[in-house]
């Protein structure tokens, strides 16, 4: 079974400018999602959806490969099924999985975990939505991309902060990074 996954990550975001690009743990946050699919042994093929060269050329490493995502796919309100459905129409698979760069602590078990029930089940998504994957026959035959038919299971492995906002991301540091004082910093 070709299992491909791919990390989604347009340019725009309203809330957070650049928001793909930022860093966490001293990488870009688009970056951080395709290394973790590269540590993922059950993924054959990992893929970056996007509408940015500075995004594509951020993502060069080594095992991945980048699709250029069209506007009619990059808008504020496109469902991500659309999206996945592109990527598969690019690289055939049995089964695509999606990780959210939303989301930069997650355990590699979560994909395995997902990969696994959506095996099952033909659809799965992690909660918190880090992770979400999709048989080729599934995302063939999806309804209404808005009604998300995913078997969803509950993980302790992802942290919840999902990132839309400076201080999402200044969450997900001070929880990661407990040790450094900031408040402490400023009295010195």
């Amino acid at each position: 079974m070709k299992i491909v996954g791919s990390v989604i990550a347009r340019l725009g975001s309203k809330r957070l400018t650049f928001k793909n690009l930022l860093p966490y743990k001293g990488e870009p946050l688009v970056v951080r999602a395709v290394r973790k699919l590269l540590l993922c042994d059950k993924i054959d093929q990992v893929i970056v959806s996007t509408d940015s060269e500075l995004i594509a050329r951020t993502c060069l490493l080594d095992g991945i490969d980048i699709l250029y995502r069209p506007e009619s796919l990059a808008g504020d309100q496109i469902a991500s099924i659309p999206v996945f459905q592109h990527i598969v129409e690019n690289f055939p698979c049995d089964m695509h999985v999606n990780y959210n760069c939303n989301f930069p602590e997650c355990e590699t078990s979560v994909i395995e975990k997902a990969i696994e029930i959506a095996t099952e089940t033909g659809e799965s998504l992690s909660n918190p939505y880090a992770v979400w994957a999709q048989t080729n026959e599934c995302l063939e035959n999806y309804g209404d991309p808005f009604q998300i038919t995913a078997t969803q299971f509950e993980t302790q492995d992802v942290n919840p902060v999902d990132i839309h906002t400076m201080d999402d991301l200044l969450e997900v540091h001070r929880i990661a990074q407990n040790e450094f004082s900031w408040d402490k910093l400023k009295k010195i």
